[in-house]
């Protein structure tokens, strides 16, 4: 069994990113491209590269605060057995699963006997 999750981050966190983009890119113009280009060649390079960079984090930051089609990336979270497989699963697979959560004390000594009981009864 398979979930959907998706996650956008928070509208503060993402205009707080966005607005600290557009200070790189502000960095970018008027500091890093400026001081780079005077030493030319690859150096001047990388002053662009720094702003357009800065940019797409300014851009994708503000999408997400106000874009309305963004949904966030997906992850895929399965579950280890659904219940029509766990009848399935092997008795002695499914009393030692038993025997860990009545050693994880997640259940009670009668319960346990009584689960016990009816593994052993489908043998």
């Amino acid at each position: 069994m398979k979930k959907r999750v998706t996650y956008r981050p928070s509208k503060e966190g993402s205009i707080l990113g966005g607005v600290m983009g557009c200070i790189f890119v502000i960095i970018g113009l008027f500091v890093i491209i400026p001081q780079f280009s005077m030493a030319g060649g690859a150096a001047a390079l990388f002053g662009v590269l720094w702003t357009i960079i800065a940019g797409v984090i300014a851009g994708v930051n503000f999408y997400q605060a106000f874009g309305k089609g963004y949904t966030g990336p997906e992850i895929h979270i399965e579950d280890e057995t659904e219940p029509s497989q766990q009848s399935q699963a092997s008795p002695q697979a499914r009393l030692e699963q038993l025997q860990s959560l009545y050693d994880r004390r997640l259940i009670t000594q009668e319960e346990y006997e009584q689960k016990r009981q009816e593994i052993l009864k489908e043998l």
